[in-house]
């Protein structure tokens, strides 16, 4: 019996971190990228974890089942039609399957796909601030 699957685990999830980073290196050597973006390293950092996240197998693709999860998690379940156009609109190698590289090309880049419109509404809504503590003693005659 192995008993090693979670080191083993942790060591793919290392190098899959290390292989994500040598390409967002890539990106911030981009001139393109660079002019359009102020906050460059952050972004790619958390397109970074984005990505890991929903690269569930830990191939480095997120496919059709990874992304039906996603989309799911997201609260925006697809049909799997929908969900082969959204693929097909950012799978620039024609693998059926979206690599980190179409991952950034679509997040970075000015074409909008229905993914990006989809992630980035998330992010905005996971920033609103969520207010903690006990709520404020109001009376009917506060009420509109």
């Amino acid at each position: 019996m192995d008993y090693q699957g979670g080191k083993q685990f942790g060591e793919l999830k290392k190098q899959q971190e290390m292989s994500l980073d040598e390409i967002n290196k890539a990106a911030i050597e981009d001139e393109d990228y660079k002019e359009e973006y102020e906050d460059l390293e952050e972004r790619l950092e958390s397109y970074k974890k984005q990505f890991m996240e929903f690269d569930l197998d830990n191939s480095g693709d997120i496919d059709l089942m990874e992304l039906k999860k996603m989309m799911e998690k997201l609260g925006q379940a697809k049909t799997h039609l929908e969900l082969k156009k959204m693929i097909a609109e950012v799978d620039t190698t024609n693998s059926g399957t979206i690599n980190y590289q179409e991952f950034l090309s679509m997040m970075l880049g000015k074409k909008s796909s229905v993914l990006k419109l989809i992630l980035m509404f998330e992010e905005k809504r996971k920033e609103k601030e969520i207010p903690t503590g006990v709520a404020p003693k109001r009376s009917l005659d506060s009420l509109p």
